[in-house]
C-alpha cells in the first residue's frame, strides 16, 4: 500500500481564523469554481462535474463561527469577532455537520451562507474533539441533505470531489482520488484529532475543513479535516477525510438520523480490502 514517507507534519486547521463576521442577510447567489489542477485520475468526474455540482451544491454551506452568545441567546447589533471560518454540509432538517476545530465548542454562534446566498444563524449543538466532528443547528433553514453512499469502502484511485471555500478565494469544487481508506495512525492537534482517516490525493487549502467529500455518483464519502505537508511545511497534495461510518455514529448519537445513515453505523473502514 502506498505511503508518503516524507509526511512528518500535519497542516491542520483547514479552517483557521476568519477575517470577520458575515452581516448581510442576502448576498449574491454563489458560483463554484472547478479546480483546474485536478489530477488525471479525476477525469471521470471532470466530464460531468456541472451535473454533480447541481446535485450536491444545495447541501453545501460556508460557515463563520463566533464566541458563545450572551444575554440568553439574543443577538446584539454587533457580533463578537469571528473565531474561525470553514465549510459544512446539510445532514438533516436545519442540521449542519462540520469539523470540530471549525465549530470549536458547543454553544458558539454560527452564520451559514447557503447556495441561494442567504445567511442563516444558528449555534453549535455538539462537538466530538477526538474525531474532529461537530453539529450545528440553524434557525429557519431548510435545504436538501446529503445522501451518504452505501459503499463505505472506496478503492485506491477512485475519483472523488469536495466542495469548500478556501480563504480569500471563491467556493471551489476540488477533484482528486482516494489514496487509501486508512492513514494508519492517529493525529492530534490543538485539542482535536482523529484515530484514523481516509487519505486523499487532493490539494486542499485552509477554509475547506468540514467540507463534504463526494464520490462519482454525488453521494457523500466523507468530510475533509486536514491537509498534509512535509518537514518544511510544503504541501504534499495529500489530504485527510473522516469516512462516513464515523460521521454516521456521531450524527445518530446526537440527532434523529435516516435509515441511510443508520445502515453505516456499524461499518468499519479499517476492514476495507487493501488495494
Amino acid at each position: 500500500m502506498f505511503r508518503q514517507v516524507a509526511v512528518v507534519a500535519i497542516l491542520l486547521t483547514l479552517a483557521g481564523c476568519a477575517g470577520g463576521p458575515t452581516s448581510q442577510a442576502l448576498l449574491e447567489p454563489r458560483t463554484i469554481d472547478v479546480d483546474t489542477t485536478a489530477e488525471p485520475a479525476g477525469g471521470i468526474i471532470s466530464s460531468h462535474i456541472q451535473q454533480l455540482q447541481a446535485k450536491t451544491s444545495p447541501s453545501y454551506v460556508t460557515l463563520v463561527v463566533h464566541e458563545k452568545e450572551q444575554l440568553g441567546g439574543r443577538r446584539s447589533s454587533v457580533l463578537p469577532e469571528a473565531l474561525t471560518s470553514g465549510s459544512g454540509f446539510v445532514v438533516g432538517d436545519g442540521l449542519i455537520m462540520t469539523a470540530g476545530h471549525v465549530a470549536v465548542k458547543a454553544g458558539n454562534s454560527v452564520d451559514a451562507r447557503a447556495s441561494d446566498g442567504r445567511v442563516y444563524s444558528g449555534r453549535v449543538v455538539a462537538v466530538l474533539p477526538d474525531n474532529d466532528m461537530a453539529l450545528i443547528k440553524l434557525r429557519r433553514f431548510s435545504a436538501s441533505a446529503v445522501t451518504p453512499s452505501p459503499q463505505h469502502c472506496l478503492s485506491r484511485g477512485a475519483p472523488v470531489f469536495s466542495l469548500g471555500k478556501p480563504h480569500a478565494s471563491n467556493d471551489t469544487a476540488r477533484i482528486g482520488s482516494v489514496n487509501s481508506m486508512s492513514f494508519g495512525r492517529a493525529v492530534r492537534y490543538n485539542g482535536f484529532g482523529y484515530p484514523d482517516a481516509m487519505e486523499l490525493r487532493m490539494a486542499t487549502k485552509k477554509g475547506e475543513s468540514g467540507g463534504p467529500l463526494f464520490d462519482n455518483n454525488g453521494q457523500l464519502a466523507g468530510m475533509l479535516v486536514s491537509t498534509l505537508s512535509d518537514a518544511n511545511g510544503k504541501p504534499l497534495n495529500l489530504a485527510h477525510a473522516i469516512p462516513t461510518p464515523a460521521l454516521a455514529r456521531f450524527l445518530c448519537e446526537n440527532a434523529s438520523c435516516s435509515a441511510d445513515w443508520r445502515s453505516l453505523v456499524g461499518k468499519d473502514p479499517n476492514r476495507c480490502p487493501a488495494t
